[in-house]
């Protein structure tokens, strides 16, 4: 039985990270069993959720746990894409990882009262004499992280413009498909997925959010994915929410 380690459901998602639910979702597409705990990122092997244990070992970051499972299982994310659609859906995950992820974070942790809702929060069960501190260390390693990625360098209108271009590309790559590569799965859907419904989740209120809604197809793929992935989850979708 693999271990799955994540921060578990919250922000009106089944899980709040986008890593862990890129993770779960792909032991999903590969039909593993598996039981998933609660852990912070100290107790991960690089600092970072998600990691499994698998039998006696231990794998961390989303990306290298996905070359495991098909290492040792022998599951192909990608079987039904030619070789030019890996090397495509292969960018897609970089830009979606390192770009819309980062515009998410910042609509998450940089507004003062989406942290104060959302991430403040991951510190609650801290000794009450160290949770502010720990809370206002949280956010400006985070926020300089932000800085670092690029977004962050920028006015808010200017950042919002640009994580916008990187969802038009997901929205004009995924038409009237119903997965972002075509008609069946791959590795690329659960990255897509797990960003994009970090971006949507009511639970927080943002121009990036507000923006991200007028991509319908997204929305609609968002929702899609959430009922086969995730059918007992009370998901909200933006159409629910409006």
């Amino acid at each position: 039985m693999i271990t799955l380690y994540g921060f578990g459901q919250g922000f009106g998602l089944p899980e709040k990270s986008p890593f862990v639910t890129k993770t779960e979702v792909q032991l999903k597409m590969a039909g593993l069993s598996y039981r998933k705990e609660k852990a912070m990122p100290p107790a991960s092997p690089k600092g970072q959720l998600p990691y499994i244990v698998d039998e006696a070992e231990s794998i961390a970051d989303s990306t290298f746990i996905r070359a495991h499972i098909e290492g040792k299982y022998g599951f192909d994310f990608d079987a039904p894409l030619s070789l030019q659609a890996r090397a495509q859906a292969w960018a897609f995950e970089r830009m979606i990882e390192h770009h819309v992820y980062w515009a998410m974070v910042g609509a998450r942790w940089v507004d003062p009262e989406n942290f104060a809702k959302g991430p403040a929060h991951f510190f609650d069960g801290a000794p009450e004499h160290l949770r502010e501190k720990l809370r206002e260390d949280a956010q400006f390693r985070v926020a300089e992280n932000y800085l670092l990625s690029g977004l962050g360098r920028h006015a808010p209108d200017e950042d919002i413009d640009l994580a916008l271009r990187s969802l038009f590309a997901l929205s004009v790559q995924l038409g009237d498909k119903p997965y972002l590569m075509g008609d069946e799965p791959c590795g690329t859907d659960a990255t897509a997925f797990g960003a994009l419904a970090g971006i949507l989740t009511p639970f927080f209120v943002s121009t990036l959010r507000d923006e991200a809604e007028k991509f319908r197809n997204l929305s609609a793929y968002v929702d899609r994915m959430m009922l086969q992935y995730y059918p007992d989850f009370a998901w909200t979708s933006v159409r629910q929410a409006a």
